[in-house]
């Protein structure tokens, strides 16, 4: 890319990252140090703001880099990263949304351990919240890296490098002095960021194609070299049982996973009441719907136009593919319009990371401080204390986020959020489930519940090709792939449920009746809730 285009995606970046800093430091210096401020904001938010704001949290660098990417290198297989993650709302709509607002306090945890013993089951759910963040992260700060080494011709690998490093110190101290109330201003300025992007984008292509949908799709299915095959499924998942298997394993943890995302549920303890949680979720429908609509649009736009081999040629994973549509619908990428508008998209798909990895980061130290660590003092830690851990939390959880960013250049961010999906579906969405609605379920059964999931699809997606075993792998020049399938959901999410019913009616504890009974009534009625 050109020296113009560099200097003004910097000098946005740049805008973006001092707006922020702004909104951080303002609210630090409001802030009441509770746990209740820094975890949910002080509940103070509309159902408007929080649906803006989950929205943000929602529409990641997966859904602005990747699933367009994936759209123009393989066509229709691409489209069911869009239709998963939007479908995958409903489920949280009617199953979760406003049950957990009523029953939890300011994790999943909280939800479960409820009616059960608390220190076991608070360790678990910690363990796994930490985990699916933590692999949430990564594709963010793969997304960084991406981003950055287009902007620097590819050439620039300590660049790159730097950049992650440079965003994973901007979450900490986003989470570390700002907490919710910052992370969530955050993200309504990137949503709104992010739809009028995405909207300009969007209105380009279709004027480059008359409005003709249909034409726009000839284009890229003639651009692609696959011809009609582009439009029908199989190009990615249709290579024999194994792809189709893989196909779908990845469609059953995008539809179930959101309802396990740590950072999601977080989200519906920042307003005041249950109905304004499920509101919240309606608003955010509405703009996710929306989004990925125009993620289709975009998608089959830079197979259109850029081409993907071209896509290719600049990120394998095709995490690039948005930057270049843009540069091309400015006028080129040598010229005035063509650098304005990448500048622009890419100080949005920046700004993205920069508020995702923020809401991720906080969820997951609010694990490690209101569930493991109050758990490990065999008490509920003081407040302040508490609120100390998690900002400590949120330097060890970037670290960590930092280095596996750094190892997984190379995959597409789109791909490795299908991961966190399905380890939470398959380690969080049992056990909150049958919390909610199992009158029988035991503490055992919960443990099992999370670790039954949990130890499952690590341990699959450790001996997977994502891994080793092939040239696209983590470590391509190693080879202990044992099991076939790129996403474990298929196999990992029974294995969670299974695990649950067998925990439950293995245990010589009964379940507390009066807890239930306590819980549904709190969960259907907001009565006694927080």
């Amino acid at each position: 890319m050109t020296t113009e285009h560099q200097t003004l995606a910097l000098i946005l970046f740049s805008l973006f990252i001092a707006v922020t800093l702004g909104i951080t430091t303002w609210v630090s210096r409001n802030r009441h140090g509770s746990a209740e401020e820094f975890y949910a904001g002080g509940r103070l938010f509309s159902p408007m703001e929080n649906g803006f704001a989950i929205a943000g949290d929602y529409m990641s660098a997966a859904s602005f880099l990747g699933i367009s990417g994936l759209i123009a290198l393989f066509g229709y297989d691409g489209l069911l990263y869009s239709v998963g993650f939007l479908v995958a709302w409903l489920v949280v709509l009617f199953l979760v949304a406003e049950l957990v607002r009523n029953c939890g306090r300011f994790t999943l945890a909280d939800v479960v351990a409820a009616r059960m013993s608390e220190r076991p089951v608070r360790i678990a759910a910690g363990t796994s919240s930490v985990v699916v963040s933590v692999l949430y992260l990564i594709a963010q700060m793969v997304g960084a890296g991406s981003l950055v080494g287009l902007l620097l011709g590819n050439s620039g690998t300590v660049a790159r490098t730097l950049t992650v490093v440079g965003v994973g110190a901007l979450m900490v101290v986003y989470v570390s002095f700002g907490g919710m109330r910052a992370t969530t201003w955050i993200q309504i300025v990137k949503a709104v960021l992010l739809m009028g992007g995405a909207i300009t984008l969007t209105v380009l292509v279709l004027l480059r194609f008359h409005g003709n949908f249909d034409q726009l799709l000839t284009s890229a299915a003639d651009r692609s070299g696959h011809g009609r095959a582009f439009l029908g499924p199989g190009l990615k998942y249709g290579g024999g049982w194994t792809a189709r298997i893989d196909f779908m394993s990845l469609g059953l943890a995008l539809v179930l996973g959101t309802a396990g995302l740590p950072h999601i549920l977080s989200r519906f303890y920042t307003v005041p009441t249950a109905r304004s949680a499920r509101r919240s979720v309606v608003w955010a429908i509405a703009l996710i719907g929306g989004f990925y609509l125009m993620t289709i649009v975009l998608g089959f736009g830079a197979a259109a136009l850029v081409g993907p081999d071209e896509v290719r040629a600049s990120n394998a994973s095709g995490n690039t593919a948005v930057p270049l549509l843009a540069a091309f619908l400015g006028g080129g990428a040598d010229t005035t319009g063509g650098a304005v508008l990448f500048a622009f998209v890419a100080a949005i798909a920046f700004a993205t990371i920069l508020a995702v990895v923020a809401g991720i980061t906080l969820a997951s130290s609010a694990s490690v401080a209101h569930d493991l660590y109050a758990s490990l003092k065999r008490r509920h830690a003081r407040q302040r204390s508490e609120v100390a851990v998690a900002r400590g939390a949120a330097v060890g959880i970037g670290a960590v986020a930092i280095a596996l960013g750094l190892l997984a250049q190379d995959l597409n961010v789109a791909f490795l959020v299908g991961l966190a999906f399905a380890v939470a579906a398959s380690a969080n969405l049992p056990v909150l489930l049958y919390s909610l609605f199992w009158r029988g379920f035991t503490t055992r059964g919960a443990v099992w519940s999370v670790y039954g999931g949990l130890i499952p699809s690590v341990l699959l997606v450790l001996v997977s090709p994502v891994v080793s075993g092939s040239a696209e792998s983590l470590f391509p020049g190693a080879d202990f792939q044992y099991f076939p399938l790129q996403n474990p959901g298929i196999v990992s999410i029974p294995l969670g449920f299974l695990a649950g019913w067998l925990g439950t009616v293995t245990s010589g504890e009964e379940a507390d009746e009066a807890k239930h009974a306590e819980t549904e009534v709190r969960s259907l009625t907001g009565a006694g809730a927080v």
